[in-house]
Order: structure tokens, then sequence, then C-alpha cells
């Protein structure tokens, strides 16, 4: 399940209010190598064990919200750093 395209039109960063678009599958990848060496950390610190389907990257590229069963998780603690 993902995120509908009209409720993805009016989502924002809760931090900077910038857009979201849907991540990529190589920031996807990128991300579940990280999780699978027990390496990834949401911004309130806790390690992220569940593998990330799909997400929400900030217009910036350095944030991705996480969406769980289609659901956008836009809290800032839950958020992810991108390098």
């Amino acid at each position: 399940m993902s995120v509908s395209p009209e409720l993805l039109e009016i989502l924002v960063c809760p931090e900077t209010k910038q857009p979201v678009k849907t991540a990529s599958a190589e920031v996807l990848e990128k991300l579940a190598r990280e999780i699978e060496a027990g390496r990834l950390r949401n911004r309130g610190g806790q390690e992220v064990a569940k593998p990330i389907r799909e997400g929400l990257v900030r217009e910036d590229g350095k944030v991705l919200y996480p969406v769980d069963d289609g659901i956008p998780v836009m809290l800032i603690e839950e958020s992810i750093e991108l390098d």
C-alpha cells in the first residue's frame, strides 16, 4: 500500500515545511543495508530494526520519513537523516 497522490500533494516536513516526495529504490536499498548491519538510528536515537519499504524524502534530500502500511509517519523523532 502506498501513499495516495492526493495526500502526497499536501504533505510537508513538520520541521522545515518543505514538500516531500516518494523515496527512490536506491535510497531504500541503502537504508536496508544499514538496517541489516544494525547501524541505522532515527533522529530520536532509537535503532531502526524494521525494514523500510516506503518512505518520503524532504525536498532537500536530507531527511526521510518512513511510511508504515501506507501511512506516513511524519514525526521528527521518527525521521531518518540521509547522508
